[in-house]
């Protein structure tokens, strides 16, 4: 059951990107890169976090169903 909620998850995050939701590219989301060019950093912080809240959410709601 969570592999499945899992894979859901994963397609609908790939549908998303692909209908303009800026998943990975948002406000909170740190990108860093280095004057050279050679290294950079990019720490997506506000998209965990709402994919968390979401996680959370449809788990609690499994959790719900289940009893």
């Amino acid at each position: 059951m969570i592999g499945l909620v899992l894979t859901g998850l994963g397609v609908a995050i790939l549908l998303a990107g692909r209908i303009g939701l800026p998943l990975g590219r948002l406000p909170g989301d740190l990108h860093w890169r280095s004057r050279s060019g050679n290294a950079q950093v990019y720490f997506p912080l506000a998209t965990s976090l709402i994919l968390s809240v979401l996680l959370s959410l449809v788990m609690w709601l499994l959790r719900g169903w289940r009893r």
